[in-house]
C-alpha cells in the first residue's frame, strides 16, 4: 500500500476514535465529570509516559522542563485543554453529544477568528464569508436555546486558544501532552484525596468494572495518538488537519442516532450554515495551497529570488499560514 494512502487510513482512524470516545465516558457513571477528569490527569502521565518510552522521546521531556517559556505555555495549555476535557466529558454524560460536535464544527472558524485577533493575520473574502456564516449559525442557535449555546462555545474557544499556544511551541505532540497532564497531576490528586477522605468519591467505591474504567479514562487516548503519529509523518498535515473534521462528524452521527438528541428544524439549519462555513473555509484552503504549489514551480533561480526588496519579504511573512 502506498504510504500517502497508509497515512491517510491511519489519520482516519485516529479521528474516528477520538470521535467515539464520546461513548466511553457515560460507561464510567455515576462518577461525576469532574472526578473522571481527575483520574484522567492522575493515570494520563502514566500512559504517555509509557508510550514516550516505547518511542524513546522521553529525553525530550526533560529539555522542555529546563526551559521556563515553553513549561509555562505548556502548563497553560494544561488548564486549557483540562477545561475542554472536562466539559466534553460533562457534555457527554449529560445528553448533549450534539453541542459537542457543534463546538469542534466551530473550532476552526474560532482559530481563524484568533489569528486574525491575536496574530494579525490577513483574511481573504472567503476566509471572512465562511466566519460571517459561522457567526449566523451561533445567532440562530441563540435564538432557538434564549441563549448562547454556551458548551459548543465554551469548547471551541477552549481548543482554539489551546492551538494558538501550541502554535508557538516546538514540541512534539506526546511530549507535549505529558508535561500538560504532569504540570496538573498535584491538583488532580489533592482533589481525588478530598473526595476519598470525605466520603464524596465513587472511584473505588461502586464495582470494579467503574474502577477499572476509571483507571482507563488516562489511557482511552494512547491508540488514536499513536495512530495520529503515524499519520502525520506519511502525509503533509495540511491533509491531517482536513481529517479533522471525522471527529466532530462521528460526534454528531452518534449524538443523533446512538443517543437520540432532538434535532429540531431550527438546529438543522444552524449547523447547515455551520457546514457551508466549513466547505468555504476548507475550499480557500484548497485553492491557496494549489497557487502556492504553482507558484512554487514556476519561481525563478535562487540568484533571481535573492534580488527581492526587504520590504516585499516582510509583507509575504505577514500572510496568513
Amino acid at each position: 500500500m502506498p504510504v500517502a494512502r497508509q497515512g491517510l487510513l491511519l489519520g482516519a482512524a485516529a479521528y474516528v476514535l477520538w470521535g467515539l470516545s464520546v461513548l466511553y465516558w457515560p460507561l464510567v457513571e455515576p462518577t461525576g465529570a469532574i472526578e473522571i477528569l481527575a483520574l484522567r490527569v492522575l493515570f494520563s502521565p502514566i500512559a504517555v509516559g509509557l508510550l514516550l518510552l516505547a518511542m524513546g522521546r522521553a529525553r525530550r521531556v526533560a529539555e522542555i522542563l529546563r526551559k521556563p517559556r515553553e513549561l509555562g505555555l505548556l502548563t497553560l495549555a494544561g488548564v486549557l485543554t483540562s477545561a475542554n476535557w472536562a466539559l466534553f466529558i460533562w457534555a457527554s454524560t449529560n445528553g448533549h453529544v450534539v453541542d459537542a460536535s457543534l463546538g469542534y464544527f466551530i473550532t476552526p472558524l474560532v482559530s481563524v477568528a484568533l489569528g486574525v485577533a491575536v496574530l494579525r493575520e490577513r483574511l481573504r473574502p472567503g476566509q471572512w464569508a465562511a466566519i460571517g456564516l459561522g457567526a449566523g449559525a451561533v445567532a440562530v442557535l441563540t435564538a432557538a436555546y434564549g441563549g448562547l449555546p454556551w458548551i459548543a462555545l465554551g469548547l471551541a474557544a477552549t481548543f482554539g486558544l489551546y492551538g494558538l499556544i501550541k502554535k508557538h511551541l516546538d514540541v512534539g505532540a506526546v511530549e507535549g501532552l505529558m508535561v500538560e497532564t504532569a504540570v496538573l497531576f498535584p491538583f488532580a490528586a489533592v482533589y481525588t484525596i478530598v473526595l476519598q477522605t470525605s466520603g464524596q468519591a465513587t472511584f473505588g467505591h461502586v464495582s470494579l468494572g467503574n474502577t477499572l474504567l476509571g483507571v482507563g479514562s488516562g489511557f482511552v487516548m494512547m491508540a488514536p495518538m499513536l495512530l495520529f503519529n503515524a499519520a502525520a509523518t506519511r502525509v503533509p498535515l495540511s491533509v491531517v488537519g482536513m481529517l479533522q473534521f471525522i471527529e466532530p462528524i462521528v460526534q454528531f452521527l452518534l449524538g443523533v442516532l446512538v443517543f437520540r438528541e432532538v434535532m429540531p428544524a431550527v438546529r438543522w439549519a444552524a449547523f447547515a450554515l455551520l457546514w457551508a462555513a466549513l466547505a468555504m473555509l476548507t475550499a480557500e484552503g484548497v485553492r491557496r495551497r494549489s497557487r502556492a504549489g504553482a507558484g512554487a514551480r514556476r519561481a525563478p533561480p535562487r540568484s533571481a529570488r535573492s534580488s527581492r526588496t526587504a520590504s516585499s519579504a516582510v509583507r509575504d511573512q505577514g500572510e496568513t499560514p
